[in-house]
């Protein structure tokens, strides 16, 4: 395999012996397999706290990270070809510990890890179990784990310096100084924070996509055409490979581009009978990232602390089934930090129920990034504030006003409701052309998307607007 840099040239040339994993088998050969990761919403959050208090930022790779695992079954393995011992025909290898290609070979290394970090004084946070905290005086560490890529961060650099001494002692780790390239996004540091970009792999997608010299379009969907499953002649089976292949690579974009989340969400569900109309849809998506492949994700340095979230919904949107879209876009203070476009998962039979529905995602994610926050050693100076603009659902959250039509939704009620009475959050009327959340749910035109990526920090050939009057509902 061929290692890259964040520019593309080559970083070196990796080769390793790979076990057969589809030959195991379930309660002999393995067990658990799933190893957690740290979410990108985790890594965004801990990135604005750090860029906000001018922390140091390092990255860590550890080198043939799965071979530290230690297997708790019994595995056997056949000699590596051209390393066999001809001395005897049935000799077999057993393996102690984890090798590449195992099912439980993630998850070894993750239990290998985390037990060190603890004996270390860690603490796994509660509500990402790849983020490690420690806390110890004046001192505190955050490190942030994705398999065998480490971000490690601290208010002080003889902190990391110990750290460091203290894990080479266990594992190969090799410094690679300050963070500039993680998971396949490349980090600038700005005048007044950082930037966050996926140019490269943006690039590679439309390579692999055949689109790279594809001609530009402003927005990745039409804002008038409305998808539907039914339409077009199916594609063959190399075409619809191709066509997942696409769309998974373009979710993964999403990681940085939230101005993509909506249209991925609208052409992704279809990947199991894609058909030629959606792969037109695609190349539109592909047409747009042409034109925007360079945009950065800012994140900048925010003396707030105030979490301001914004949702929304389309109701009834789609024409096959008549579920509805709902977003949300969450911010701590300036910096947006979470974002969704998804469809509902059941049908809705009013606006304000769907608008309902999708403010009780949002308080969803509102909890668990306070909880977040809690274990990080920051605590909110006021509550959080959801800005919804349907008046039905805004007062449903404070009075039940409107109870005899929604007894259907008794669970959001409820659950967005206790958080209101016990005034743990928020909720306020926005106006419509204000709302941050719109892109989420629909298809803009250009104009108004245009708008819309301006309000999520995404900044476009050194261009970077924030609409004033939206900046007054983050800040206020």
């Amino acid at each position: 395999k061929v290692k890259r840099k964040a520019d593309g040239s080559v970083y070196h040339y990796k080769a390793r012996l790979v076990t057969k994993g589809f030959k195991q088998r379930y309660g002999i050969d393995y067990e658990d397999t799933f190893s957690p990761v740290v979410k990108i919403a985790t890594v965004r959050l801990v990135l604005s706290i750090v860029v906000s208090k001018g922390w140091c930022l390092r990255q860590l790779d550890v080198q043939n990270a799965f071979l530290h695992g230690v297997l708790e079954e019994e595995v056997y393995m056949k000699q590596p070809p051209g390393f066999e011992r001809t001395d005897s025909v049935q000799l077999m290898c057993k393996l102690d510990k984890a090798i590449y290609g195992l099912k439980q070979a993630p998850r070894a290394w993750y239990s290998r890890l985390s037990t060190k970090l603890i004996d270390l004084g860690f603490k796994a946070s509660k509500s990402d179990t790849s983020l490690f905290i420690y806390h110890k005086g004046k001192v505190t560490i955050y490190m942030l784990i994705y398999v065998d890529d480490i971000i490690v961060t601290s208010s002080s650099q003889g902190a990391i310096t110990a750290l460091l001494h203290d894990l080479r002692q266990d594992f190969a780790l090799k410094d690679l100084g300050d963070l500039h390239y993680f998971l396949g996004i490349e980090v600038k540091k700005e005048q007044d924070g950082i930037s966050l970009s996926q140019e490269k792999y943006a690039l590679d997608i439309l390579t692999r996509g055949s689109m790279i010299k594809c001609k530009p379009s402003p927005t990745p969907l039409s804002s008038s055409e409305k998808l539907s499953k039914y339409e077009g002649t199916l594609l063959n089976s190399e075409d619809s490979t191709k066509y997942r292949s696409i769309v998974g690579a373009l979710q993964y974009l999403t990681f940085s581009r939230p101005d993509l989340a909506y249209s991925v969400n609208k052409v992704l569900p279809i990947s199991n009978a894609p058909t030629t109309i959606h792969w037109t849809s695609v190349k539109r998506i592909l047409r747009y990232v042409k034109a925007t492949a360079g945009v950065k994700f800012r994140i900048r340095k925010t003396n707030s602390t105030l979490i301001s979230a914004f949702s929304d919904a389309d109701w009834a949107d789609s024409i096959d089934d008549r579920r509805s879209t709902g977003g949300f876009a969450v911010y701590y203070g300036e910096n947006l930090i979470s974002w969704s476009a998804r469809k509902q998962a059941t049908v809705s039979r009013s606006s304000t129920e769907a608008e309902y529905k999708s403010m009780a995602n949002a308080t969803a994610e509102i909890i668990w990034l306070e909880s977040l926050l809690v274990e990080l050693g920051i605590h909110l100076q006021q509550p959080p504030c959801l800005w919804c603009d349907n008046l039905g659902a805004t007062y449903l959250s404070a009075n039940p006003v409107f109870h005899d039509r929604a007894k259907h939704i008794e669970i959001d009620f409820h659950f967005v409701r206790e958080r209101v009475t016990s005034k743990q959050l928020q909720v306020r009327l926005i106006a419509s052309k204000d709302q941050l959340a719109d892109g989420f749910t629909k298809a803009l035109p250009v104009q108004k998307f245009e708008e819309f990526k301006h309000n999520l920090n995404l900044e476009e050939k050194g261009y970077f607007r924030l609409r004033e009057g939206v900046k007054q509902y983050v800040l206020m």
